[in-house]
């Protein structure tokens, strides 16, 4: 196995300035942090088309979590209410499961980033694990992420987390592993019991 990037972007795609600029701005601090920790690899792949599925695109899916250390969860209430990105949370738990046999994780390899609360509270997948950063203050003011002394610290907290793992996958990964044999696993679940409509008495 090469790792070819140190995360994965997984993130429900939005129509508007607010996500879309929060995801650049993010994507733009990460990687001229991350930069310095990594070889020959990219900081981030980041699915442009998302949400249409197909074989190919799964495929490509795929292939690039497996060759990514971590994963980075942009999580609105839109995320959990998107298969596509509900499965690749999945795929991504899968390969951490698989890795931890590899060697002793010091953290999870998903890494959610709050960039707005669901009005009944975070789901278990992202508040359970133990390790979300909080950047839900964040809004079209803030200016540029890499730079901002309110938001620096939590990148940098998230860059260190990758690198740690970025170091330890390259000493652990089994000799011939192959990422083309790593499928996405099928649509999970929602993450909450959908509540019943209500009837008019």
């Amino acid at each position: 196995m090469d790792i070819r990037y140190g995360c994965f972007l997984s993130y429900a795609h939005g129509n508007f300035a607010f996500m879309n600029k929060f995801k650049n701005d993010l994507v733009e601090a990460l990687s001229c942090y991350l930069e310095p920790h990594l070889d020959r690899e990219d900081a981030l792949f980041i699915d442009s088309e998302q949400l249409g599925g197909g074989d190919d695109l799964d495929l490509r899916v795929a292939r690039a979590m497996c060759e990514s250390v971590c994963m980075i969860v942009l999580y609105t209430p839109k995320y959990e209410a998107h298969g596509y990105t509900r499965r690749e949370f999945a795929a991504m738990q899968l390969i951490e499961q698989e890795r931890r046999s590899w060697y002793e994780l010091p953290s999870h390899l998903i890494i959610p980033i709050i960039m707005t609360q669901h009005t009944e509270g975070l789901p278990a997948q992202i508040a359970g694990p133990g390790f979300y950063v909080d950047f839900s203050a964040y809004t079209l003011a803030s200016g540029d992420l890499k730079s901002n002394p309110q938001f620096l610290p939590d990148i940098k907290k998230i860059v260190q987390r990758i690198a740690r793992h970025y170091q330890l996958l390259k000493r652990s990964t089994p000799p011939g592993h192959d990422c083309s044999r790593f499928v996405l696993p099928e649509i999970p679940p929602q993450w909450r019991a959908v509540p019943p409509p209500h009837f008019p008495r």
